[in-house]
């Protein structure tokens, strides 16, 4: 990567003074706009992500973590990227149709879900363990 020095002269002025590197300007601009894009989509697609976490969240009681969870389960029963299946979500909530697929992979993620928290909160009754002794 080409890398310029740049030194000011007067205080409403900027110049560029000298440039050195392998790589012509041009390349460099390039591959600067490219890094910008894709961190641009890795942000935009985060924000989604969040976005359908946070309504999961609210809709099933669970952690953030639950919830992240139950959204991978599903991206990977339709074989699809994350925030596709987050935007899918999100759309849904707007008031777009949930495709097929999608519906039917996450109703199987949420009866998993269900049936598993069922089981962790449920304790013995107090008295119900112990033998009572005459």
């Amino acid at each position: 990567m080409q890398r310029t020095t740049v030194i000011q002269q007067e205080p409403w002025e900027l110049r560029a003074e000298a440039t050195w590197g392998n790589a012509p300007a041009g390349q460099d601009v390039v591959a600067l706009r490219d890094e910008n894009d894709q961190l641009r989509r890795a942000l935009a697609g985060r924000a989604v992500i969040d976005q359908a976490r946070g309504m999961v969240m609210i809709l099933t009681p669970c952690r953030r973590g639950a919830a992240r969870k139950l959204l991978v389960d599903v991206s990977r029963q339709c074989d699809a990227r994350l925030p596709e299946v987050a935007a899918a979500l999100v759309a849904a909530w707007e008031g777009k149709p949930l495709p097929e697929h999608m519906q039917r992979a996450m109703r199987r993620t949420l009866r998993r879900f269900h049936s598993d928290t069922q089981g962790c909160d449920s304790r013995p009754a107090s008295g119900s363990s112990r033998r009572e002794r005459p």
